[in-house]
């Protein structure tokens, strides 16, 4: 899909806050609100805007200790694959996952309450799979995080 400068503006401005009222967002675009309106559905109807969430605070969740967890397998098959995905997708607290190229095979990001809390996670986790190794570091301070991602003109 094609982006012109408007259309890059208005996903900018959504992805800071997709709650802004059309009447402000058109006004940040220098247009109307029903062309404004337009270009929002063109943008979800193509799936640019995939959808539209509310970002919570973690520590006010209870669950404001970040662990990454690095995870290496013997196994490289569709079944253990298939079980391992299955397995983590019944664990709330894993927030991310990502197969990985280099030393590991995934690498998950968990939001917990804390060191106690990552154990027990942990433990189920080793219960339910067989790794060859599992890896953790914990965060110690978040210095950036967005959830914007870089919109460029096409």
């Amino acid at each position: 899909m094609r982006f012109d400068a408007t259309d890059k503006r208005i996903l900018e401005l959504l992805q800071r806050d997709a709650s802004m009222p059309l009447s402000e967002l058109a006004q940040h675009v220098c247009l109307t609100q029903t062309p404004c309106w337009k270009r929002v559905q063109r943008l979800k109807r193509s799936g640019v805007i995939r959808r539209q969430v509310t970002l919570c605070d973690a520590s006010a969740l209870g669950v404001g200790t970040t662990a990454f967890v690095n995870v290496s397998s013997d196994r490289h098959c569709a079944e253990w694959a298939e079980k391992f995905i299955a397995v983590i997708a019944q664990v709330p607290e894993v927030v991310e996952v990502y197969r990985m190229t280099g030393d590991s095979d995934y690498l998950l990001r968990l939001a917990v309450a804390g060191i106690d809390d990552f154990r027990k996670i942990l433990a189920k986790l080793e219960d339910a799979i067989t790794v060859r190794s599992m890896t953790t570091h914990f965060a110690i301070e978040q210095i950036k995080y967005s959830t914007a991602l870089p919109v460029r003109e096409t």
